[in-house]
């Protein structure tokens, strides 16, 4: 009997009638109504996403890695940790914007598609991180140097409010239900390539040039490869077709305003959209901030946060903690996608659940081994911490965008995700280094991580488990035809009464 039927004895009288209205709420799958992936369409799809994240990672790695250089061009000061601090702040100033770059572009890419929007962010991501380039430093202009540095990065900001979510989205529509997770970890293999670009970039400065080169015109050079990179991405992305999910969508709501609009007009799109997202979705809303946040503090702990860590608290020499860096990312490279097929084979909550409890109890020792100071002893340290790190990259932008349907996925997720960075990701490195001025205490970066591990642990046991299902809003997706075949005869049939 169904779940909700409230009367035993009238389903017992009336089996017939009952089965009747079950198999009109859910109707049986038709061949038409599974999405057939194109495996060229899907790999194009997911390069072109992959490359934009890359970019974005690759600009803000940049920025990091060079935080205590550009502290020194931007912010002269006879204090060295006001230098870093004012620094990290302009880092953090770009996250302010993200949540506005979100709620903009990520309705709209919900009502026009995605593709138009993604182009969008790829061309204002690679005009702000080209022109910081090419500002002057303070001391050439003064008080517009770190001006126009602001106002770059807050450009840089409200772009990157809509790529994530809408790269996300993008790959999980193309890809099939059963091999999402594999495709969606390309997203995250993205972002450990623009980051280890960019450290690679910064090694190879930082090793060939003087601090005084780095500081007076070196610096710049990372900055103005974004321009070659952005027009790259931008073609790749004009290339692709709208995802299948998106035209399926946009044609059933097509059919369904000029069924109605005569009769009653149409609500405006975005007051519709907005209500969706936070009054009838505000559960998933909660558990989306709450896996980003954990997620994003040990990842700019780690990624963005860690080199300044070594050179500035222990004095660590600035190379060689990048080249361990390099090494950690090059190695967490290898291994990311085998986890994204993990995570389709055996779910994503067992993959997200031991990146949890991975930084949970062993940021304390990984940072304590760093401690120790050494190559082998700090390449073990963050080793530790990149393999917590990489359950996490390879299952997340499979799991985010299930959270959602489809007719709200990418400004739920744009909106969600981009507070939660801006909240807690985004600011951690300020955070954690104004902590540990205020305490004296060089263990701030693992507690930090533990106290928001604890938090995904939670968000973890609560989110549902999405591997191999339909994306919510979406039919069925499969690699080929046999399996469409298969799905629908594997339906069982409807019982005689």
């Amino acid at each position: 009997m169904p779940e909700d039927t409230p009367d035993q004895a009238a389903y017992r009288r009336h089996r017939t009638l009952f089965a009747a209205v079950e198999r009109r709420r859910h109707p049986r799958l038709r061949r038409t109504d599974i999405t057939v992936t194109d495996e060229g369409a899907v790999r194009r799809a997911v390069k072109a996403a992959a490359l934009g994240n890359a970019m974005e990672w690759f600009d803000f790695g940049i920025y990091s890695y060079l935080a205590v250089t550009l502290g020194r061009v931007f912010f002269p000061s006879g204090n060295a940790t006001v230098s870093l601090l004012s620094s990290f702040a302009t880092f953090a100033v770009a996250f302010v914007v993200r949540p506005i770059g979100g709620a903009v572009f990520g309705p709209i890419g919900d009502r026009i598609g995605r593709k138009k929007v993604l182009a969008v962010t790829m061309i204002m991501m690679a005009i702000g991180t080209f022109a910081i380039g090419l500002i002057p430093s303070y001391a050439a202009i003064g008080f517009w140097s770190p001006t126009l540095l602001i106002l770059f990065r807050l450009v840089q900001g409200f772009s990157t409010g809509g790529e994530y979510g809408g790269a996300s989205t993008f790959i999980a529509e193309y890809a099939p239900d059963k091999r999402r997770g594999f495709f969606g970890s390309f997203l995250e293999f993205g972002t450990l390539a623009g980051y280890v670009g960019a450290s690679g970039l910064v090694v190879v400065l930082t090793a060939t040039l003087s601090d005084s080169s780095m500081q007076a015109w070196a610096w710049r050079i990372p900055f103005l490869v974004a321009g070659p990179l952005g027009a790259v991405g931008l073609y790749l992305r004009l290339r692709l077709d709208e995802t299948p999910a998106f035209q399926r969508l946009e044609a059933e709501t097509l059919t369904r305003v000029r069924a109605t609009e005569a009769a009653h007009g149409t609500e405006t799109s975005a007051k519709g959209e907005f209500r969706g997202i936070f009054v009838e979705h505000w559960r998933r809303m909660l558990l989306c901030v709450a896996l980003v946040a954990a997620y994003n503090v040990t990842d700019y702990m780690l990624l963005s946060y860690m080199p300044t860590y070594l050179s500035d608290e222990l004095k660590y020499s600035v190379t060689n903690g990048l080249v361990i860096l390099l090494a950690v990312m090059a190695l967490m490279m290898l291994v990311i996608n085998q986890v994204g097929r993990l995570s389709d084979r055996f779910g994503r909550k067992p993959l997200l659940m031991a990146g949890m409890l991975g930084f949970l109890v062993l940021s304390a020792p990984s940072l304590l081994l760093v401690r120790l100071g050494g190559p082998f002893w700090v390449s073990l340290g963050i080793l530790m911490l990149g393999l917590s790190l990489v359950c996490l990259l390879g299952t997340m932008s499979a799991a985010l965008p299930a959270l959602f349907p489809t007719q709200i996925r990418y400004g739920a997720l744009s909106i969600g995700y981009n507070v939660s960075t801006s909240l807690f990701g985004g600011t951690t490195p300020l955070v954690i280094t104004a902590l540990i001025s205020l305490t004296g205490t060089k263990m701030m970066p693992a507690y930090y991580c533990m106290f928001f591990a604890v938090i995904g642990v939670i968000a973890v046991a609560l989110v549902p488990e999405t591997a191999g299902k339909p994306l919510d809003g979406s039919p069925p997706a499969v690699g080929t035809k046999q399996e469409a075949v298969d799905l629908v005869e594997a339906q069982t049939h409807d019982p005689k009464f």
